[in-house]
C-alpha cells in the first residue's frame, strides 16, 4: 500500500525567527526554523496524534517507539506508545498525511539502564525486521499471523533511534546490522514507481561520530534526514553549534536537523531558551545548505511548555 507524496508545508524564512524572538520572549514561532519534526508517543497526556497534527506546528510527526527486535522481549516486536490506545491511531495517521504531514515510525529509543531490549545481531534479524516493518506499518499488506497495529494506514518511513546494541544494553556496535536494515527498507522504494515511499531518517547522538552500527547505516547514503540530539546522556564533545556542523558536513546529501528538548523537565542541563537556541545555533545552522529544521523532544513537553507550539 503506497502513499501519495504530499506537498511540503511552507514556512516563513528563518530570518523572521529573530524578529519573533525579540517581539515575544516566550514562544519560538514555528514559522521560522524550517521544517519541524516532533516525537509523539512518549506520554499519554500529550494528546492524540490528530491533535498534534492539528496544531499546525509540525511538518513531521515521529511515532515512538518500536522495540523488542533482535530476539529481545521474548522474540516479540513491541510497540511502546506509553499508554496511548491503538484505537484511532490509524485514522489519525491518515488525517495527518492529508494535511501534508510526514508520519514516521521510530525504532529503538533511549537505552534502558542495564537492559538490552533491541539489537540486530545478524543479517537475518535485519531482514526479518525489514519484512515486518514493511508488512505491519509501511506499504505492505497483511499476511497470516500478522496484525497491522494501525490498520490500513501506511506510514511514510522509519526513523533509526539507536542507543543500544546486543551486548547487555551497550551502544550499537559494528556487529549490529543496521546498514542491512537500511538497504532492505530502502529497496521497497522500487515498488513506488519513481517516488520515495519509504523515507529513512536517523536520530543520532550529539557527539560525532556515533557508534559503529549507526555510522555503518548512515554510510549507505540512503537516509534523507539526520536529527542531531543536542541533549541526552552523551553530551556534545564540542559546543552545540560545532557538534551539529560536524554532522552536517559529514552527510551533505542528507537534511540535518537541530534536535532540542522542549522543556527543562526533559533535560535541564541541555535545555536552551528560544533566544539562546537562535543566537547559539540556528542563526549559523540556517546558512548551511543541508540544514533541515528543528527536531523537538517531545510533543508532551512542547505542549506543556509551549516551546514551539502554541497549543
Amino acid at each position: 500500500m503506497a502513499y501519495t507524496r504530499r506537498p511540503s508545508i511552507l514556512l516563513f524564512p528563518l530570518a523572521l525567527v529573530l524578529l519573533s524572538l525579540l517581539a515575544s520572549p516566550g514562544t519560538l514561532a514555528a514559522t521560522g526554523p524550517g521544517d519541524v519534526a516532533v516525537f509523539w508517543g512518549r506520554n499519554k497526556d500529550e494528546g492524540t496524534l490528530r491533535e498534534a497534527c492539528d496544531t499546525g506546528t509540525y511538518t513531521t510527526v515521529i511515532i515512538s517507539f518500536l522495540r523488542g527486535f533482535g530476539g529481545h522481549g521474548g522474540g516479540a516486536y513491541t510497540l511502546d506508545l506509553s499508554g496511548h490506545p491503538l484505537a484511532g491511531v490509524g485514522d489519525d495517521v491518515k488525517h495527518c498525511q492529508s494535511k501534508g504531514i510526514l508520519v514516521l515510525l521510530s525504532i529503538g529509543g533511549p537505552a534502558a539502564a542495564g537492559t538490552a531490549d533491541y539489537s540486530l545481531p545478524s543479517a537475518q534479524s535485519a531482514a526479518d525486521l525489514a519484512t515486518y516493518l514493511w508488512d505491519a506499518y509501511l506499504g505492505g499488506g497483511s499476511r497470516p499471523g500478522l496484525r497491522r497495529p494501525f490498520g490500513d494506514a501506511a506510514l511514510d518511513g522509519v526513523d533509526f533511534y539507536i542507543d543500544q546494541g546486543q551486548a547487555g544494553g551497550g551502544a550499537a556496535g559494528a556487529s549490529d546490522h543496521y546498514d542491512e536494515l537500511a538497504r532492505r527498507l530502502y529497496a521497497y522504494n522500487s515498488r513506488y514507481r519513481g517516488r520515495l515511499g519509504v523515507t529513512l531518517t536517523a536520530t543520532v547522538r550529539c557527539a560525532y561520530p556515533d557508534h559503529p552500527g549507526v555510522q555503518a547505516a548512515l554510510a549507505t547514503g540512503l537516509f534523507s534526514r539526520v536529527h542531531v540530539r543536542l541533549y541526552g546522556d552523551l553530551r556534545c564533545t564540542w559546543s552545540d553549534r560545532e557538534a551539529w556542523e560536524k554532522w552536517a558536513a559529514a552527510f551533505p546529501a542528507s537534511r540535518v536537523f537541530v534536535g532540542v528538548v522542549a522543556s527543562p523537565e526533559a533535560d535541564k542541563d541541555a535545555y536552551m531558551f528560544q533566544k539562546d537556541l537562535y543566537y547559539n545555533v540556528l542563526q549559523f545552522a540556517q546558512k548551511v545548505p543541508n540544514y533541515g529544521g528543528l527536531m523537538i523532544w517531545d510533543r508532551y513537553y512542547d505542549k506543556i511548555n509551549h516551546y514551539i507550539s502554541s497549543s
